[in-house]
């Protein structure tokens, strides 16, 4: 198991605030949670009411952690890390599925709040230490509050998802045609 793997836990929930209007909170039901976390089956287990509560608690902790690491604050995006560590201890331990090579799983036990923030928070931190902190980042959009990690071998990144990349492409498609005042159906087409 690549524990890095986790660290985008902690992304996709810091993600579950941003929504159009019309999209209800991912932490709004044990449902929607459920779909949120529907490809991690560990997680799909008994989510409560407080399991919501402490998800989005810990929402605004990661949000912090990527805000501090966008603007340059390793230091405290460590410390804020450093404090989920303790508040939330990892449990690995080595399992083999069918005969396969052994490998480290992070234990099933404790709620689905424990567990969520434990992966999260231990692949955030295995990620940060091999990284770096600059991988971590905010939507460039100014109106949008997404975070991404930025795998890029340039560290290129920009936008928290696809949707943000192709509203960037066409605004800036869009202004070029203003510049250039060519509005035809060709130039738009082009772009």
């Amino acid at each position: 198991m690549d524990l890095t793997s986790y660290a985008e836990l902690a992304a996709r929930l810091v993600n579950t605030a941003v929504r159009a209007d019309d999209e209800p909170d991912s932490l709004g039901t044990t449902e929607a949670f459920r779909l949120l976390v529907a490809d991690r089956p560990h997680l799909a287990g008994q989510v409560t009411r407080h399991d919501l509560d402490a998800l989005r608690l810990l929402r605004t902790e990661f949000s912090r952690i990527f805000t501090a690491a966008a603007e340059g604050a390793e230091a405290t995006a460590v410390e804020l890390m450093n404090a989920l560590l303790v508040q939330h201890p990892v449990h690995p331990m080595i399992v083999s599925h069918d005969a396969a090579r052994w490998h480290v799983h992070l234990s099933e036990t404790g709620s689905v709040a424990d567990r969520y923030a434990a992966g999260a928070a231990i692949g955030l931190a295995i990620l940060v230490t091999q990284l770096g902190a600059n991988r971590l980042g905010i939507c460039a959009i100014a109106s949008c509050p997404g975070v991404f990690i930025d795998a890029s071998t340039n560290r290129s990144r920009r936008y928290c998802s696809e949707h943000c990349t192709t509203r960037t492409s066409n605004v800036t498609a869009i202004r070029a045609q203003g510049r250039t005042g060519d509005t035809s159906p060709a130039a738009t087409a082009a772009s």
